[in-house]
């Protein structure tokens, strides 16, 4: 029996995926889909998108409830997401949380070209049980995050709750989008979290799909670079 490859943190990668370390800072974008992958010493993530998808994705980040959150993600935007990431989960998750957020955020930002056609702004407000959240995006080349959710502390299985906001602060600045998520009120910090990867999902497939009247770049600028 062939013994299976290992990570360098000493887990197994799927045996569907590419073998880890992968190239690093290497964003390839064909029409709608980009792959970006980046490799560091504490991390080796590579990240997969077609905005023209329906959903499906493919998430192994070790971390579960993270895996959750990008499934819910991928499911609520109708983006096609595959997430492969590795990292010194003996220490934290910190640096996978963070760095998937980076790459996310970057392969959405290279997979939307120059923008033209697109709607730019999206907006949702969703319920999660008791939980009530609101996002407001503008994808529009400048990076900016608001963070009004006020998450009792503590940790969501293996996910501390201060990770969500590290997450959603790497995936704006690197989609280069302005990003504001308010908690309206809630009190399970698994609703609450949830809600902002549902609402800020929903947000963004509003944001991202062809606006049927417009061809052009959604600025008065022509140009969102």
């Amino acid at each position: 029996m062939t013994e299976k490859r290992r990570s360098k943190n000493g887990h197994t990668a799927p045996e569907d995926e590419p073998r880890l370390p992968v190239p690093v800072n290497r964003p390839e974008a064909a029409g709608r889909r980009a792959t970006v992958q980046r490799q560091t010493k504490e991390t080796n993530v590579q990240v997969v998108v077609d905005l023209d998808g329906t959903g499906l994705h493919q998430i192994d980040t070790e971390v579960p409830f993270f895996n959750h959150m990008l499934e819910s993600f991928a499911h609520h935007s109708m983006i096609d997401v595959r997430v492969l990431a590795r990292g010194d989960l003996e220490v934290d998750p910190h640096h996978v949380v963070e760095d998937v957020g980076l790459c996310l955020g970057r392969a959405v930002l290279d997979a939307l070209g120059d923008r033209a056609g697109i709607r730019r702004y999206g907006e949702s407000t969703r319920p999660m049980d008791e939980a009530l959240v609101r996002a407001y995006v503008d994808y529009c080349g400048r990076p900016a995050f608001v963070y009004k959710v006020d998450v009792p502390p503590g940790r969501i299985g293996t996910f501390d709750v201060e990770l969500a906001e590290v997450f959603f602060s790497a995936y704006c600045a690197e989609a280069r989008m302005n990003l504001h998520l308010i908690l309206e009120y809630g009190k399970n910090r698994h609703h609450i979290v949830e809600g902002c990867f549902k609402t800020l999902a929903a947000a963004t497939r509003m944001a991202v799909e062809g606006d049927p009247r417009r061809d052009a770049v959604p600025s008065t600028k022509g140009s969102l670079d």
